[in-house]
């Protein structure tokens, strides 16, 4: 007795088609580990921000935004001579596969014109925007737990 052949109707085979590629879409996406943005004092104008980032096929981190800030712009900080200098960029490479740390002393999102005291405890919310090797650009939403202003390493004194 011949196997007999049964063929698929079109949908379910581009349901099949549609489930193989959902997990290369979620592949390329970045992922975001460990967000935490540091906690302030009544009339204090800024924070920062902090995570990992992990681009599968490599990315720029090119734009950040929070409604708890008037203005956030992704940061350096860097050694000259011996003070450290803090700066903004235009990107962050996200080099394929390696995480890159977003840490106080480092790299850091910067918040800057807080619309509010950010307590230990608040959530704040982020989107990033990070760009691929094609210029396609991708959002991820963030939620940020804020941690208490003793968390993670010292800032090193800087001058902006």
């Amino acid at each position: 007795m011949k196997p007999s052949r049964r063929l698929l109707p079109l949908s379910s085979l581009a349901a099949g088609l549609v489930l193989a590629a959902a997990p290369v879409l979620s592949f390329a996406q970045v992922a975001v580990g460990d967000p935490w943005v540091r906690a302030t004092v009544p009339q204090q104008q800024a924070s920062g921000a902090f995570m990992t980032l992990t681009a599968p096929k490599g990315a720029k981190l090119v734009e950040a935004r929070s409604p708890v800030a008037g203005t956030v712009e992704v940061h350096e900080m860097k050694r000259d001579g011996d003070v450290m200098r803090m700066r903004a960029i235009d990107a962050l490479d996200l080099p394929a596969g390696r995480t890159v740390k977003l840490e106080p002393g480092g790299y850091h999102v910067m918040l800057m014109n807080l619309k509010q005291t950010l307590n230990a405890g608040d959530t704040v919310p982020l989107t990033l925007i990070f760009e691929s090797a094609d210029r396609t650009r991708q959002t991820v939403e963030v939620k940020a737990p804020v941690r208490p202003l003793a968390s993670g390493s010292a800032a090193p004194a800087h001058k902006h």
